[in-house]
């Protein structure tokens, strides 16, 4: 059953295919988005970086990046449902954190020349414990690995052992 949001959803987010061009007029993205000129200047106004470069004809050119930009904006406002207000605040929440300079030093030398090496011996313990992990109980013990009987075999039926210090005092008084 097609209701008004299914169908608005499926317009929105069938797979729209892009040419291969570093450049794009404006009439050309409003196509490719399916939305009006007046629609995409809005978003130019409320998206200031959204990239518009006046050619040398005045006429606006788009990359790339700005017409993916565009398809992300109106998938979030017409299949989301979200204000422009909305859709800036989706867009910054999901843009990667930017480094400063400072920032930017501390985390490479942090990693060093060696940091493939390391996470791949990183990658390496996770594995093994994950096969740890996944093992049964009544498969082999590892090497090297202390052996804890379950409480219920324990002596005093699973409870801890009690410290010598404490019985000695409970039989002075």
């Amino acid at each position: 059953m097609y209701t008004a949001r299914n169908v608005l959803q499926e317009l929105t987010t069938a797979h729209v295919e892009i040419p291969k061009r570093a450049l794009f007029k404006s009439s050309e993205v409003c196509e490719i988005a399916s939305v009006q000129p007046y629609v995409l200047r809005s978003w130019e106004s409320e998206f200031p970086d959204l990239g518009v470069t006046k050619s040398t004809g005045g006429q606006r050119v788009y990359r790339r990046e700005d017409v993916e930009r565009v398809l992300r904006i109106k998938h979030l406002v017409f299949s989301d449902g979200l204000t422009l207000a909305g859709v800036r605040r989706r867009i910054d929440e999901e843009a990667p954190p930017v480094l400063d300079e400072a920032d930017a030093t501390q985390f490479k030398e942090l990693l060093g020349r060696n940091a493939k090496e390391r996470l791949t011996e990183v990658k390496r313990g996770l594995q093994a414990i994950l096969a740890m992990l996944s093992t049964g109980p009544s498969e082999q013990p590892i090497q090297g690995a202390a052996r804890v009987a379950p409480p219920s075999k324990r002596k005093n039926g699973g409870q801890p052992a009690k410290s010598p210090a404490k019985k000695s005092a409970k039989r002075r008084k």
